[in-house]
């Protein structure tokens, strides 16, 4: 069986905004506002957790389909995130990062967002990553672009690609694999996260909505975890 200390990785898919929205009644960006503070709420729970990295899906490759006014709200969440935030996740030690196709995020939310990375680099306590502008397909298709470079240019032979090689392409090669996965709202599958970390990971799904998750739920998880046997194709 594993040991609390066993995880080291936490990797959450924030499903159920929308649905919380409708379900109250009120307009969508208020889900994603709700669903704002309970990622606050549950940094603060990793930390008591002992876990030290925590990845979150804030916005995949496919969100960039929702309405102009979705997406709009979005970018603020984020720039409202440094503008509040920022000084409490620096106060707690966590380092901030993101991965994604970074460069398509409009520049005032995202010189926002390097600035947050800057100020938290050097931090100790934790690491939060927010996968922005993110698809496991992308970051695929990223690294085998890479790869090809470099056996274009005669630096790599096609003989020595093997997986280390194409974990090191990864967006953050510094990452460990993911321990755990959680998807809330209900939904079963996995939506274009992580897909190459995620090969070992035990997944946790749960009909709680993510503006309602909460370190409560979250020890349910952890619970869950502690009772598997991860054997990782062994025996």
């Amino acid at each position: 069986m594993v040991s609390k200390q066993d995880i080291k990785h936490l990797a959450v898919i924030m499903d159920g905004n929308g649905r919380w929205a409708e379900r109250k009644n009120v307009d969508r960006v208020e889900g994603h506002r709700a669903g704002a503070q309970a990622l606050k709420n549950i940094v603060d729970a990793t930390i008591e957790q002992g876990i030290k990295y925590l990845t979150v899906y804030a916005f995949s490759t496919e969100n960039w389909k929702r309405s102009p006014k979705e997406v709009n709200a979005l970018m603020k969440l984020l720039r409202d995130f440094v503008d509040k935030d920022l000084l409490e996740i620096h106060g707690k030690n966590i380092k901030v990062q993101a991965i994604g196709q970074l460069s398509t995020i409009p520049w005032p939310t995202r010189r926002k967002l390097l600035k947050a990375i800057d100020k938290t680099k050097d931090n100790t306590g934790g690491t939060l990553t927010l996968a922005l502008s993110y698809g496991g397909r992308a970051e695929l298709v990223d690294a085998v672009q890479q790869i090809a470079g470099q056996v274009n240019d005669g630096t790599l032979k096609i003989k020595d690609i093997n997986e280390d090689l194409i974990s090191q392409n990864m967006y953050d090669p510094t990452l460990p694999d993911p321990d755990l996965m959680i998807r809330t709202s209900g939904e079963l599958r996995t939506s274009n996260f992580l897909l190459w970390q995620l090969s070992y990971a035990e997944f946790y799904f749960t009909d709680v909505l993510w503006p309602d998750f909460n370190a409560e739920e979250l020890q349910k998880a952890v619970d869950f975890y502690h009772g598997r046997d991860r054997r990782f194709g062994g025996r």
